[in-house]
């Protein structure tokens, strides 16, 4: 089976999830339903996809006959033409995002997970940089739509941290967190330390599916 095939095939049972999903045997049934909200889920970023890159493979037919069919028109044939070049780049975008989409999925890919970030290399200054990277993760979490909290921290005397946990929960986290972890390093002007040259300060950030204690 083809990429095009895989993915025509994912967008058909899509389509039978939505369907199932509006039978009232499987709503009564919570198990089922659940389930079947999972797999749905679990295909939609997939079936987006694939449905805007059929719309771009259609803009592509689109621009060319508008080419053809220019008449002799300047203006209109660079017009077609230059839409045919958006057109195909974006095809290339879209076939590589949608070969990572159908790649088989992480068994953890849907699972929460525990933050770690500690300061490293740099003193009070590493740990405000944790702090920012924090900051970060908060407002990425929030902007996903999931649930964000700190379970512990220990701060040092200039607000920043020494280290914090957090528990991270909500739709595909460990899937879109789990290449986070190691050293994160910034190079800016000390905030302790008055104006001059730029300094590097690191700090490193560990991650861990919830209920499963190996660090990605």
């Amino acid at each position: 089976m083809n990429i095009y095939d895989q993915l025509q095939a994912v967008e058909d049972r899509y389509e039978e999830l939505g369907e199932l999903l509006s039978d009232p045997d499987v709503v009564s049934d919570t198990k089922r339903f659940m389930e079947l909200s999972k797999e749905e889920a679990s295909t939609r970023d997939t079936v987006t996809a694939y449905r805007e890159y059929k719309q771009v493979l259609q803009n592509i037919i689109d621009a060319e006959e508008m080419i053809k069919e220019s008449g002799g028109d300047a203006d209109l044939e660079e017009m077609a033409k230059q839409e045919l070049k958006d057109a195909k780049a974006e095809k290339e975008e879209y076939e590589e995002k949608l070969k990572i989409l159908l790649l088989p999925k992480d068994p953890n890919d849907d699972k929460n997970i525990i933050l770690e970030i500690r300061g490293a290399a740099g003193g009070d200054e590493a740990a405000l940089f944790a702090g920012d990277l924090l900051t970060m993760y908060q407002k990425y979490a929030e902007a996903q739509g999931w649930r964000f909290e700190v379970m512990e921290a220990s701060m040092n005397g200039v607000g920043g941290f020494k280290e914090v946990v957090a528990m991270v929960s909500g739709q595909s986290v460990y899937s879109k967190l789990k290449y986070e972890s190691g050293a994160h390093r910034v190079q800016r002007v000390p905030v302790t330390e008055k104006p001059g040259s730029c300094s590097y300060f690191d700090s490193n950030c560990f991650g861990y599916a919830r209920n499963r204690r190996n660090r990605i």
